[in-house]
Parts: C-alpha cells; structure tokens; sequence
C-alpha cells in the first residue's frame, strides 16, 4: 500500500535554463513555470498530500536583474487570476511563508487576498514561500523568543517549543523534499524542516516536471526506511 507524504516541499529549479535551451527568453520559462505550479498543486491534492510548499522567490533572489525580478514578482497576478477557481474547487488552501513586508505592494495584496480567500478551505494546504530563507527565519525565530523571554516567558526551550516560532508552525515536517533540475543542494530552504526528511533530486527543469514524475518520487519515498536515528525493527 502507497504511502502519501504528508508534507512535500519541492524546490522549483531551473525555469531560466529550460527557457534558455528551447531558444525563449527567460520570462517564458517563469510562465511555464507557473502553470506547473497548478498542474502539480492539483495532482499532490488529488493523491491526498496535506501540505506542499513550493519555493518560489529566496531572499538571495533579489540579487537578480530587476527586470527578472519585477516580472516574477507579477507571477501571482497570473497564477490567481488563472487557477484561484480551481484551488477553490479542490478546497485548497494558500498559505504564505516569508516576509511581507519587503514584497511589492501589488503581490503582496494578491497574496493577501488569496490567503482570506481560501482560509476556510480543508484540503490541502499549499504554501508559497517567498522572499523566505531558512537562515532569516531561524533568527527570527530566535530574536522572537529572545523578546517572549524578556517579557517573562520561561526560558526552558525545547524543540518542540521552538518549532512554534517557524513560518511553519502550524505544519508537520517535511516529509519529502524534491529538487528539479539535478541541483545537489538545498538553497537555504526549510533547513529545520527537512532534517528527517527523505531527499530527492530530479535531472529534469521545473516546467517539465510532470504528475508520473510527483508518483515516482512518491514511491521512491515509500522505498525508503525512516528510521529518525533509530534501528530497523527486526
């Protein structure tokens, strides 16, 4: 019997380079990209995942050219104005994990009003993380509880404890991590999270990743023994 992940991040590599080897310019491999996005939220949500978060923009990304970086910014516009329907029609929910404040005000506001939108939705939950990276939202983390200590709160941390501090705080581990592009790294993404998780790297770019692809990555995960430091039983 298959095992489902119950969260399953994928790292969304290689849309500019896909782009570039079919002759197009770099936007069109975002825009590719986008509505693998849909393709995939709708297939893990059809299998059962209950949680996928997708890594959209790092906080190292603003480093791009600004022209790349104000058309990704535009992407939600798109993706919502295109598939918001269909999320609702599939009860998904959108989260968002990043900081906010540093988007523009028009992404920003898309999120938001995608967010309120689906909130009450019980199905999956898809996240996007944008202008995340794993190092700030540890030390966010911990200049939180630092202030929550200062305020009085016991400073008895434990794991568990500290975990309530994350963007994903609400959310269990990641189960199952997927990298496209056979990129063999992490990119400073939810390096907390995916401490136990199982990892996979795909030789193929984001916007030609399809749903046998999510499959066969599910059954390599229920291939795998998850021992979490210990022994096989028996």
């Amino acid at each position: 019997m298959t095992k489902i992940p119950a969260h399953i991040a994928i790292i969304m590599d290689g849309n500019g380079r896909w782009a570039k080897e079919k002759g197009k310019m770099r936007y069109e491999g975002h825009l590719a990209g986008v509505k693998k996005v849909r393709d995939i939220a709708i297939h893990a949500s059809d299998m059962g995942v209950r949680y996928l978060t997708l890594y959209a923009f790092s906080t190292e990304n603003w480093k791009r050219p600004q022209e790349e970086v104000d058309y990704i910014m535009s992407l939600p516009k798109i993706f919502f104005a295109s598939y918001l329907k269909e999320l609702m029609d599939n009860d998904i929910k959108v989260t968002m994990l990043g900081k906010m404040e540093k988007i523009p005000k028009v992404a920003s506001e898309i999120f938001k009003e995608a967010i309120a939108k689906t909130k009450d939705n019980k199905g999956m939950v898809l996240s996007f993380a944008v202008n995340y990276g794993s190092h700030d939202e540890i030390v966010t983390a911990c200049k939180e509880y630092a202030q929550d200590v200062k305020n009085g709160r016991s400073n008895d941390l434990t794991v568990d404890e500290f975990s309530r501090y994350l963007y994903t705080r609400d959310m269990p581990d990641v189960d199952l991590m997927i990298r496209t592009s056979h990129e063999l790294r992490l990119s400073n993404f939810l390096l907390w999270q995916i401490a136990y998780s199982e990892l996979i790297f795909l030789d193929r770019y984001w916007p030609d990743m399809q749903d046998s692809d999510l499959d066969d990555c599910i059954n390599e995960y229920n291939m795998r023994q998850r021992r979490f430091g210990g022994l096989d039983e028996g």
